[in-house]
């Protein structure tokens, strides 16, 4: 089969497109035939460290939209023919090509109202973001401060934390208002105009996904027993997640580390059909083109979510 993988080559960056064995079945694995995936900050961030490994092919990727081929002796879940969606689990992935083996728990049968490119969207994205509000018991009627809310994981926060019934203000820049304001935030900070603390508001929980604050930084817009929560934890936050994340007036800090789940997606699932949740889709390239997505990526301005197509976009 195809896969996108590194190119092993001492200055020689880009990927190469070629031939790697196809996966074998394990008895509790189903094999899909990948029809979409995207790029997470995740993938280009760990080819950078793995791109000039020699001796071997490595397919990064995480995010997968396709159709089962064929399922493992012990699957009961899932047959041939079944749309299904997925992030793959593992530090590396593999969705970066024509077909991948993953155990039955960690996939869900794709929301009938997307796309296969929708879907790919999807998976890692929404379960960081549900995790993550899960993990600050996030409830009806809390205030929430989302910073970052119009890329990959925001974009999904804002839907996810209103259908909560929670008040979100989210934090973008000024071209991306009118798209936070869509998904349903109740307000907006314009980092570009205003700091998120011009205005003294405090929040119940404070969704991090960019990383640039902690704890320490906004503990003053942050109430009492608050919960601040990070994708991407920086020195400080470290620091504050490392003293327990507590501090005297019991507001607390920690990180998520998103865990592929077959059942969240299926949660996710029933969001999206019932209308209270849709990917955001900023731009979409062929495998051939992963370096370019990665490029995009990397300027960190993206609306939402890059598509990477392995099989032709049906007609619309």
């Amino acid at each position: 089969m195809l896969a996108a993988h590194n190119s092993r080559k001492l200055l020689t960056t880009k990927h190469v497109i070629d031939e790697i064995p196809d996966p074998v079945v394990k008895p509790q694995q189903v094999l899909i035939e990948v029809h979409a995936s995207s790029v997470n900050p995740l993938d280009w961030k760990l080819y950078k460290g793995v791109r000039y490994v020699p001796f071997k092919k490595i397919v990064l990727g995480h995010d997968v939209a396709g159709v089962v081929t064929q399922v493992g002796d012990k699957v009961t879940t899932f047959k041939p023919g079944d749309e299904v969606y997925c992030c793959l689990p593992g530090l590396l992935g593999g969705a970066y090509a024509e077909q991948v083996a993953v155990a039955a728990r960690n996939v869900s049968l794709k929301p009938e109202n997307l796309s296969m490119q929708e879907a790919a969207a999807t998976p890692l994205a929404a379960l960081t973001a549900w995790q993550a509000l899960k993990q600050t018991q996030l409830k009806a009627n809390d205030s929430i401060l989302i910073i970052g809310a119009s890329g990959g994981v925001g974009t999904f926060a804002v839907q996810l934390a209103k259908a909560m019934g929670a008040d979100v203000t989210g934090v973008c820049g000024t071209s991306n208002i009118d798209l936070v304001l869509t998904l349903g935030a109740d307000d907006i900070i314009d980092y570009t105009q205003h700091s998120i603390f011009d205005n003294h508001q405090q929040y119940d929980v404070i969704f991090d996904v960019i990383g640039h604050e902690s704890l320490h930084s906004c503990r003053y817009i942050l109430k009492s027993n608050g919960r601040y929560i990070t994708t991407n934890p920086n020195p400080r936050s470290i620091m504050d997640i490392a003293s327990h994340g507590l501090r005297a007036n019991g507001q607390r800090a920690s990180f998520i580390s998103m865990k592929a789940n077959g059942q969240d997606l299926m949660h996710i699932k029933t969001l999206i059909e019932a209308g209270k949740v849709k990917p955001i889709i900023d731009k979409q390239y062929s495998l051939d083109q992963i370096d370019e997505a990665y490029a995009y990526s990397q300027m960190g301005h993206s609306r939402g979510k890059i598509v990477i197509n392995l099989a032709e976009p049906a007609a619309v």
